[in-house]
């Protein structure tokens, strides 16, 4: 019944990944809308969004849903802001988040070099390949490589994590303070709204109700008695 009538084909599904149908800006406006719509308290919201923000920071590529939801039921926070923050980590976004992280993660783990973000995901695509051919050589007769493998950890993978962690640390912790007061402020303003309309409901009722007694009680000048 919900399906599409014309189902998209994976092109698609992979330019509408790159760039929303409705461009990014109406996507982040709907993220938003469903954010303040959640009916939770405002701090299990805000410390799901932290968790989504911080995995979107993490190399995790095709985990992130995964990770965020494990991330917030861990710190009790709400699993399905967790998902929709995780939209910080977009096709837009990643090649910042990947340079500072690998960026900062060599420095700290004192690895000459800062590898572009180009050459980041390059490395990625062909670490996947890498250990799908691995995968495959346990059941036939090629022959694995695991020494590419853990050339892309030490260069690529673990620099990103450490320095993803913290950067993912200290935006998630920053983005929690912020949105706590913000939910919180949004939900009174509507249930202040729900109480003026739920007021303006009762006082149209109290008045139709005055009105169909004054209809009903009978005039001083009607007479109910033979002529």
């Amino acid at each position: 019944m919900f399906k599409r009538k014309k189902p998209r084909s994976y092109g698609q599904i992979a330019s509408e990944f790159v760039y929303p149908r409705g461009g990014w800006r109406r996507a982040g406006t709907y993220i938003l809308y469903r954010l303040r719509r959640l009916p939770d308290q405002p701090h299990r919201i805000a410390r799901g969004v932290a968790a989504g923000v911080f995995v979107s920071f993490t190399p995790l590529f095709g985990f992130h849903f995964l990770s965020a939801a494990a991330l917030a039921w861990i710190i009790r926070g709400n699993v399905l802001a967790a998902l929709l923050a995780t939209f910080v980590g977009n096709p837009v976004t990643f090649p910042f988040i990947a340079l500072g992280a690998v960026g900062l993660g060599r420095r700290i783990l004192d690895l000459p070099g800062e590898p572009s973000a180009n050459l980041i995901f390059r490395e990625f695509t062909r670490a996947s390949s890498e250990l799908w051919h691995n995968i495959k050589s346990i059941f036939g007769p090629e022959t694995a490589h695991w020494n590419r493998l853990w050339e892309f950890h030490e260069q690529i993978f673990l620099p990103y994590w450490v320095g993803g962690m913290i950067l993912g640390l200290a935006v998630s912790v920053a983005t929690h303070y912020l949105t706590v007061p913000v939910f919180r402020a949004y939900q009174r303003r509507r249930e202040k709204k729900m109480a003026d309309r739920i007021a303006r409901a009762a006082e149209l009722a109290a008045m139709r109700a005055a009105t169909q007694e004054e209809s009903a009680a009978p005039h001083p000048g009607d007479s109910s008695g033979d002529i």
